[in-house]
């Protein structure tokens, strides 16, 4: 079996997912991977999903050995945001052409590339990545980034995730395979300490960790590596020596954790930072583990007051708020961590949850938008476009949470819509996160221009059709006054 084949078996083999440990023997031998059928890629493959995890790793170079076009579709295609280096905003690709491909020069391409970006911007580490055009003419760029490593004395990392492996998911795994293999237990620290944590699965969507990562310090907690948000290669090489880690998006990243536990005995949670409960929790959480793993038991006491303190600052700004949204309606079309999160995180306000897509959850996901919801009946594991927007225009609705891609759904349909993926432009973590995030509800759902487009629109109004009451506007009062047919009972 490739080295290949061999990574993508054991990514679908996840002792840590309960969906393939509550199977047989043989089932679960073979994982939890199945065929992809033509357009199953559609959301994205598994170059897409690896340059994900790495690419918000930001003093690595990041070198995708392949025509050009691939790494123009995945560039910069997450909202992650850096405190300091810009590397990872540079594009890097071998650029290869068909002359290439047909002379065999893939490889000795990749090996000037390397060597090239090695003189010119001297990073920590290059990350290259094969793709569906270097996989299918059998470039080994394993072999080549082991002969750069030992000959410019610095790490190059084979990122082994061709588009033709699987879909975006399965990159996500790949990639924290080639962390685990590669990057991961390479640097010692200097300075480890009992109070040294991981973040797992935390992309720093517009700055939204920076909104957590104060109350951390606040608590005498360091962050020995978020990854990958706001990344750097020795923080993630030096990560081993962390004494427990929170995982934020186990789809993505739980084979991470799990081989961390197993190879270093760091434990592990899930949890969120989506919501004042969920963020209270998540630092209970962290220091239990920090306490179990030989902390001083004091921190535990020092947790319970900031927690007062910021819930009290929270629930004090959200007031303003609360009967302006007391009952309003919303539809969450996403899915992973923020299915069960934002969800939690919306009630404590007071807003209905009518409906919350489940496509990309877990089980441990689903189990608990049960507890939440009380109920599985507003879960669905997808609702196609026309769906959609018979909900919508039903007003079944107030407001839709979701990505870009749903958003002219929402717009035809007349309803608010507000990005909860990573597009979007304001954070939502923490304390001040959950207080932004009703704020830009509120903003949406209460905006005049919502009335405003659902009024008939002027050329609607045919005086010639009312009988005795005529408009009696002038042209352009007509078009653009949305009183121009107040004098006739039928406008």
């Amino acid at each position: 079996m490739s080295s290949l084949s061999a990574k993508i078996k054991d990514a679908f083999d996840e002792p840590a997912c309960d969906k393939n440990r509550g199977k047989d023997a043989k089932p679960r031998k073979e994982g939890c991977s199945k065929s992809l059928t033509p357009g199953a890629a559609a959301g994205g493959c598994a170059f897409d999903g690896a340059k994900i995890v790495l690419q918000p790793i930001t003093d690595v170079a990041h070198l995708v050995h392949a025509p050009l076009a691939c790494e123009g579709n995945s560039w910069d295609n997450r909202g992650a945001v850096s405190s300091g280096p810009t590397l990872w905003r540079t594009s890097f690709t071998t650029d290869l052409t068909e002359l290439d491909l047909v002379m065999g020069q893939g490889e000795r391409k990749l090996f000037k590339a390397i060597r090239e970006i090695k003189h010119t911007y001297a990073p920590p580490a290059i990350f290259v990545y094969s793709t569906c055009v270097t996989a299918l003419i059998g470039d080994d760029i394993e072999a080549v980034c082991k002969r750069a490593t030992e000959k410019f004395g610095l790490a190059v990392v084979p990122i082994n995730a061709p588009g033709l492996a699987g879909s975006k998911n399965l990159g996500n795994k790949l990639a924290a395979e080639a962390l685990l293999d590669h990057v991961i237990g390479t640097v010692e620290p200097d300075d480890p300490g009992p109070y040294d944590i991981n973040i797992l699965g935390e992309f720093n969507l517009s700055g939204e960790f920076w909104l957590v990562k104060p109350l951390l310090d606040r608590l005498g907690i360091r962050v020995r590596a978020c990854i990958p948000g706001d990344a750097r290669y020795r923080d993630i090489a030096s990560a081993h020596r962390a004494r427990a880690a929170m995982m934020v998006c186990s789809t993505a990243l739980i084979s991470l954790a799990r081989k961390m536990e197993e190879r270093w005995d760091i434990p592990f949670f899930e949890g969120s930072f989506y919501g004042i409960s969920d963020t209270s929790q998540a630092l209970r959480n962290l220091v239990r583990l920090l306490v179990r793993k030989g902390a001083d038991p004091e921190i535990l006491e020092r947790t319970e007051t900031l927690i007062a303190q910021q819930e009290a600052i929270a629930w004090k700004k959200l007031e303003s708020y609360r009967q302006r949204l007391q009952g309003k309606r919303v539809l969450l079309n996403t899915g992973g961590v923020k299915s069960w999160s934002v969800v939690h995180a919306l009630m404590e306000i007071g807003i209905e949850i009518v409906g919350t897509s489940v496509k990309k959850s877990t089980v441990q996901d689903k189990e608990r938008i049960k507890q939440v919801l009380k109920h599985d009946k507003h879960m669905f594991e997808s609702m196609a476009a026309r769906e959609l927007y018979a909900m919508l225009s039903e007003h079944r609705a107030d407001i839709m949470l979701s990505g870009g891609r749903t958003q002219f759904i929402a717009l035809k349909a007349k309803t608010p819509w507000l990005d909860i993926n990573q597009e979007r432009q304001h954070p939502y973590a923490g304390y001040d996160g959950m207080v932004e995030l009703v704020r830009q509800i509120d903003l949406a759902i209460h905006n005049p221009i919502w009335s405003q487009v659902r009024q008939p629109a002027p050329w609607d109004c045919q005086p010639d059709l009312i009988g005795e009451l005529p408009c009696t506007r002038n042209e352009t009062a007509y078009l653009f006054d949305e009183f121009a047919c107040a004098t006739a009972h039928e406008c």
